[in-house]
């Protein structure tokens, strides 16, 4: 369980006072997420999400994350609204920690998606990034190229190969490929950078929500469009649903057409979204304590995708492209 911290019932009563919430009936930790601690508050006012923050937010970057929530869900984007306390803060401190309440949306993620979510989720990506637009603050991108390099420094050679022999050498042409070819002139906004389908709660095919900010960032719309390409499109044995891909394109060019500059490159950016999670996973997978209650992914989940967008180009991303003349 995802609960790092524990909270006596008097914390609680002594934390949402602060709030206009009402009294708390009840609190529960959520076992979901592995950063920080999270629980489901209800009180008499209504229902909650509280998260007090462990681990890979920096204090400095609570502003950016809490305040982006708040611009979407004024915009009218399925994103939870910060609650305030009294005072007008989006967090408070609590010994040496920042918690947050956040408002709980209705809606569950879904493991297997049909086209028409897939679309439903597309035409919410497209519409995250038209409200994003402007968001008056910014926030670089922590988890882009230098810092897959330096995590599979972190890495090394030896330990790459200990997950699979093939990948030491998968990740030096592919990360050489990726510095080559990085396309940044693209259109930007700010971006949810992590949308994989537990970041999505739905109600039948309506985005009820998109949750789970905290890789959110100032970066190309078209890496966001690839990284979510990347997290849905696949099932859990690697096949690619053509059906699922063409619908989530579809979905995000009915809001927000992509421009023919970022179609060109959604063949590179569909290897980059695949090689931040080989990073990330592979960091993981050499690190996480044996003891710890987190279930490792594999690596090579993510590469068998990298491999899939290299080899198949613009094939990949069925729907993106005009067919060819004749």
């Amino acid at each position: 369980m995802a609960v790092y911290t524990h909270l006596s019932a008097d914390d609680f009563a002594r934390l949402l006072s602060h709030y206009d919430v009402g009294d708390v009936i009840s609190s529960k930790g959520i076992a979901e997420g592995v950063s920080n601690s999270n629980w489901l508050i209800d009180t008499t006012g209504g229902r909650f999400i509280l998260t007090m923050y462990e681990n890979r937010v920096e204090l400095d970057d609570l502003p950016f994350f809490l305040g982006l929530l708040d611009h979407l869900a004024a915009k009218g984007s399925p994103v939870p609204r910060t609650i305030h306390d009294r005072d007008g803060a989006p967090y408070r401190m609590m010994d040496g920690k920042a918690v947050a309440l956040i408002e709980f949306l209705s809606g569950v993620s879904i493991d297997t998606p049909t086209p028409a979510q897939a679309e439903a989720v597309g035409i919410a990506l497209a519409g995250l990034h038209i409200d994003a637009q402007d968001f008056p603050q910014s926030r670089a991108n922590s988890m882009g190229l230098s810092a897959w390099r330096d995590l599979f420094g972190q890495c090394g050679k030896d330990g790459l190969a200990s997950i699979d022999p093939a990948l030491p050498a998968l990740v030096a042409d592919r990360m050489d490929f990726l510095a080559v070819h990085w396309p940044d002139h693209l259109p930007q906004s700010v971006i949810h950078a992590d949308l994989f389908p537990d970041n999505v709660l739905m109600l039948g095919d309506e985005v009820r929500g998109l949750i789970d900010f905290y890789f959110a960032c100032n970066d190309l719309t078209a890496y966001d469009l690839a990284v979510t390409h990347a997290a849905w499109s696949f099932t859990a044995d690697g096949t690619f649903r053509e059906d699922i891909a063409t619908a989530l394109i579809a979905g995000y060019q009915s809001r927000r057409p992509l421009t023919e500059e970022e179609r060109d490159a959604l063949p590179v950016l569909g290897q980059a979204a695949a090689m931040r999670f080989i990073a990330t996973r592979a960091y993981d997978w050499l690190n996480t304590p044996a003891d710890a209650l987190v279930t490792r992914k594999d690596p090579m989940d993510f590469a068998r995708r990298l491999q899939f967008y290299a080899q198949n180009g613009a094939k990949a991303f069925p729907g993106a492209f005009p067919p060819a003349a004749g």
